[in-house]
């Protein structure tokens, strides 16, 4: 008679299982190891871009054209750090005013009131149809449109009244010139970042009995946070390096600084570079900045939030660490 075994009978052998691999010399130990295919089209590529980089750089260091004494000498004298200064306050206030002025015509472009959204679209139309230049010279010269300025009853007596020529100086006229133009483009930001979140929000909180006024400050706002961003940090460096602008309005901001330097000294590449180099650092600082703003928004949208450039670099050395391990244990 023949009879069904177990499956669990001892004579059938049991699975393989995998054991930690020991310190000393085993089976595994001659089986190929895998390596990843190399890209030689990508490491080519590679090269040659270092190598234009390095010819770029050292044309860059040992040309005596660019004079980079001269820029040591006065990348920190005092005139050239008050116009930084000069323009790091420009900037901050051209923003503030700007949005400050920006919110309320989003605000009104998004009113269900013809009324109020006209003349919020007519704005905007006008400042951003209008080159920035134009703009400041016409603020400039408003004198000669209206040598006084008034308050009163319309197409009636004046109870007030002021000369212009003696109200706006240059910078003044930089800041509200810069203000109202910035603002413009303030409220296309900020409307866009409001359109961004999706209507069910405002239902939800209507259905809550919330007001529109809260729902706006409270639920909307702080999720349209998330598109504002950064399309406002490329507003706020876009403004710093607008300023420059102003130079034409005899604003002793940085442009014009180092223009009267070297309209003395002849010197004309290497104050240009310094201007440029203090440029490049307030943007990068900017830039970083934005970038933690940003991740900051974020947490509400991702599960994990994207890694600092210090945990990248973390990362990758760690990986550099781990690779040189492996090939060592080979």
């Amino acid at each position: 008679m023949v009879s069904l075994s177990d499956p669990t009978d001892s004579a059938v052998p049991a699975p393989a299982v995998a054991h930690p691999k020991s310190s000393g010399p085993g089976p595994d130990d001659d089986l190929p190891r895998i390596v990843p295919r190399r890209n030689l089209g990508r490491l080519l590529a590679a090269a040659v871009a270092l190598s234009l980089f390095a010819l770029l750089v050292g044309s860059v260091v040992r040309n005596p054209a660019f004079q980079w004494d001269v820029v040591g000498g006065y990348f920190t004298s005092a005139a050239v750090l008050d116009g930084l200064l000069l323009t790091l306050w420009l900037t901050g206030v051209v923003m503030v005013l700007g949005f400050l002025l920006g919110i309320p015509l989003a605000v009104m472009r998004l009113s269900a009131n013809p009324v109020l959204s006209s003349l919020s679209w007519g704005y905007v139309w006008v400042f951003r149809s209008t080159p920035l230049l134009v703009q400041l010279l016409l603020w400039f010269n408003i004198g000669a449109l209206y040598p006084t300025l008034g308050l009163g009853v319309p197409f009636g007596p004046q109870f007030v009244t002021v000369k212009t020529v003696n109200l706006l100086g240059p910078a003044l006229t930089a800041v509200i010139g810069l203000t109202l133009h910035e603002a413009a483009y303030a409220a296309e930001v900020v409307r866009g970042g409001i359109l961004s979140v999706d209507a069910g929000q405002t239902e939800a909180a209507q259905a809550l009995g919330i007001g529109r006024a809260r729902a706006l400050r409270r639920i909307v706002v702080p999720q349209a946070m998330r598109s504002i961003v950064p399309t406002a940090g490329n507003m706020l460096i876009g403004t710093l390096k607008g300023t420059s602008i102003v130079s034409v309005l005899a604003v002793h901001d940085l442009l014009h600084s180092v223009q009267l330097v070297y309209n003395q000294t002849y010197q004309v590449i290497p104050l240009l570079l310094v201007a440029t180099l203090w440029y490049i650092a307030v943007t990068t600082v900017l830039s970083v900045g934005q970038f933690y703003v940003e991740r900051h928004y974020a947490r509400g949208a991702t599960r994990v939030l994207p890694p600092t450039p210090l945990q990248r670099l973390r990362a990758r050395l760690a990986a550099h660490l781990l690779s040189l391990r492996s090939l060592s244990n080979y």
